[in-house]
């Protein structure tokens, strides 16, 4: 039997206020092609189907159509999808019920049945049953993204509290897909959540469960756990060397840190209830990240010469321009800087989504730099003083410096403001 693991679609993302329609758009048709080409029996999507709790039309549109013509294509696959921490657990379930009929199980937050008992009818999930009814090849525990309210109530440390409910939720639902599971079936888990131990990627994970603190063991999952299927982290890897418990990463680069990152899906084959292999499946990339200077910062005159000498071919959509990601070292205030970036590359089809700097500065702090000395003895003139050889790591230039005294005095004067 086989399994797609994918998450982190961020369905209606903008790259820096560049819509990703067109990329979000290319990956669902190539996920459909390649369910169907890889014969997979089950998708799991591990959370984060949409970007945010209130997501555009267009993107809930693109959701359901992917829905749809999977089920016409595939009218046997099981798709289980839970909910992230950037999604809605109400938007998501609002359809479940209607979305069940086509093989689609939806849980977008913690359900709770009769007594305030968890709903085990939609935490545990066979697959495969409508292709043999009653013999499902695998149970899924389809625990969606726990927020501080579904987890149970304890006293002591508030980190450990956290991470021993989620522990307790898990313990709670994996007791009862081991009761219903038979020999030969595997043990599926899902989660979305921050595990020790695994990579992040900085510039576009939202920290969750109160922050990445609540880091969670990875003996959540007992030994007798098939497959555990990841989401929240961006980057494919498996969790402290157990190959079973992976993040698949997101489809789409979501930062332009994320350019030269191999984004992926996971595709898992079981045999006789047991995992057998996990097999990387790379994800076209529809738009470009360009990050310049090629060998990373430089100063401005290198980055000119490359933004002039930058080849990229026009004759295409311009929601097919490649970003750019220009990362410059300053040795001094450059105020006409995005001017000038804009300049050399007006007419050429790119989209400028960065403008990333640093500089040569010690980065002393005041009180480093004037030891012994307190405020009432440190002028405007002393700290702008300070605060520009933090950063640039030499004298105000004359001129700059003269411009800080007209301010000075026009403040004074109440002029500003």
């Amino acid at each position: 039997m086989r399994l797609l693991h994918t998450s982190d679609w961020h369905l209606g993302h903008t790259l820096h206020d560049f819509g990703r329609e067109l990329e979000h758009s290319r990956f669902l048709d190539w996920l459909a092609d390649t369910l169907e080409r890889e014969s997979i029996d089950a998708l799991l999507v591990a959370g984060d189907v949409f970007d945010s709790a209130n997501p555009p039309a267009s993107a809930e549109k693109a959701w359901y159509d992917f829905l749809a013509r999977v089920a016409r294509r595939l009218p046997l696959l099981d798709v289980v999808v839970v909910g992230g921490n950037h999604d809605s657990a109400a938007r998501l379930d609002v359809a479940a019920g209607i979305l069940s009929a086509f093989g689609v199980h939806v849980v977008g937050g913690w359900p709770i049945g009769p007594g305030e008992a968890p709903d085990l009818d939609r935490l545990l999930v066979p697959l495969g049953a409508r292709r043999s009814p009653g013999e499902p090849w695998a149970w899924v525990a389809a625990v969606p993204y726990l927020r501080m309210a579904d987890l149970p109530s304890s006293s002591g440390d508030p980190v450990d509290e956290v991470v021993e409910g989620v522990r307790a939720r898990y313990e709670e639902i994996l007791a009862q897909a081991r009761s219903r599971r038979r020999p030969g079936q595997a043990l599926v888990a899902t989660g979305h959540c921050y595990m020790a131990g695994g990579e992040l990627s900085e510039l576009s994970e939202r920290k969750i469960l109160g922050g990445n603190l609540h880091a969670l063991p990875v003996d959540i999952f007992g030994p007798d756990v098939s497959y555990v299927a990841l989401g929240h982290l961006h980057r494919a890897q498996a969790v402290k060397g157990r190959e079973e418990v992976r993040y698949s990463g997101s489809p789409l680069p979501l930062s332009v840190d994320e350019a030269a990152y191999p984004h992926q899906v996971l595709v898992c084959e079981f045999e006789g209830g047991e995992l057998s292999g996990v097999r990387p499946v790379r994800v076209p990339r529809t738009v470009d990240i360009l990050r310049l200077p090629n060998g990373g910062p430089a100063g401005v005159e290198t980055l000119m010469r490359e933004l002039r000498e930058l080849d990229v071919a026009g004759a295409r959509p311009a929601a097919e321009w490649p970003y750019l990601d220009v990362h410059v070292v300053l040795q001094e205030p450059q105020p006409d800087l995005k001017r000038q970036v804009e300049e050399a590359i007006a007419g050429r089809a790119v989209r400028l989504v960065r403008i990333g700097w640093e500089s040569p500065g010690d980065g002393a702090t005041l009180a480093e730099q004037q030891p012994g000395r307190g405020l009432a003895e440190i002028d405007e003139e002393t700290v702008f003083v300070a605060r520009y050889r933090q950063t640039y790591d030499g004298d105000v230039p004359p001129d700059l410096l003269a411009a800080f005294h007209e301010v000075r005095e026009a403040a004074a004067r109440g002029e500003l403001g």
